[in-house]
């Protein structure tokens, strides 16, 4: 109960600024809540237990299951992966160009709003030392205005505001500038996770040949009833439905293959 009252004074002889670094304080912390909720959930899962997982699933063959796994994990590494296990192609240039792709889109959540902490934290040393400026100034005016009986209780009066009110920013600052640190540490702990994942499950994929570990795709054709087996050209493959209508552009015409070396 002593707390609140000596915190209450505090405030009380602040001034007005101390109003608005609350306000500030109020917005830190709201955001802190929010991006704890979300790398939180992203970072909890074991990305060096996923690798190894996928990883024994693909040299085994299984690309089916690998992909399966992939996409129970609700975090970037595992929405990567499962956009390198899924996207059918056969060379390191697309794997990559798949996984930078899907690494953009999942990690852009986990940085959002991130910067806005250190922002506010800044704001709040700033509006403190504000607040000693406007402190000292009304207390050298109050002092010269006063009688002299009263010129040392309007001179207290006026630099207690003024450190009050450098102490409170302070006091939400620090752990603002703290909080931000230890977020963003998070996710580039993500973000090398992310990296991690994508280089070891592209050497395992092109570690084997394309005969022995097939895409999703081309599973799913392999199940599926051939329905151009007998009208393409004797010694040539059956094109690929799946992969076909994944080239086919919005207007109908379709994308040229590319020559893979």
């Amino acid at each position: 109960m002593m707390f609140y009252s000596q915190f209450a004074s505090f405030f009380r002889d602040g001034g007005p600024f101390m109003f608005v670094i609350l306000g500030v304080a109020v917005l830190i912390l709201g955001t802190a809540l929010e991006r704890f909720w979300v790398i939180g959930r992203a970072s909890s899962w074991n990305a060096r237990k996923l690798v190894r997982d996928l990883t024994e699933h693909v040299r085994r063959g299984d690309a089916r299951a690998a992909a399966q796994l992939a996409s129970r994990v609700k975090s970037p590494p595992g929405q990567v992966a499962h956009a390198i296990l899924t996207s059918g192609a056969q060379s390191d240039e697309s794997l990559y160009a798949a996984a930078d792709g899907e690494a953009a889109i999942s990690m852009m959540p986990l940085s959002r709003r991130l910067p806005y902490l250190s922002l506010l934290a800044n704001t709040a040393t700033l509006l403190g030392l504000l607040g000693t400026i406007f402190g000292l100034t009304t207390a050298f005016a109050a002092v010269g205005a006063a009688d002299p009986s009263q010129r040392s209780a309007f001179l207290a009066a006026g630099i207690s505001q003024a450190l009050n009110t450098t102490a409170f920013g302070l006091i939400v600052a620090v752990p603002g500038m703290l909080i931000h640190g230890f977020l963003a540490s998070r996710v580039e702990r993500i973000g090398a996770q992310v990296d991690e994942i994508t280089v070891r499950l592209i050497r395992a994929v092109l570690g084997r040949t394309p005969e022995t570990i097939p895409s999703v795709a081309e599973e799913t054709v392999a199940l599926m009833p051939s329905a151009t087996s007998a009208t393409h050209a004797p010694g040539r493959p059956a094109p690929n439905p799946l992969l076909a209508a994944a080239s086919a552009r919005p207007d109908g015409t379709r994308t040229q293959p590319r020559a893979h070396r």
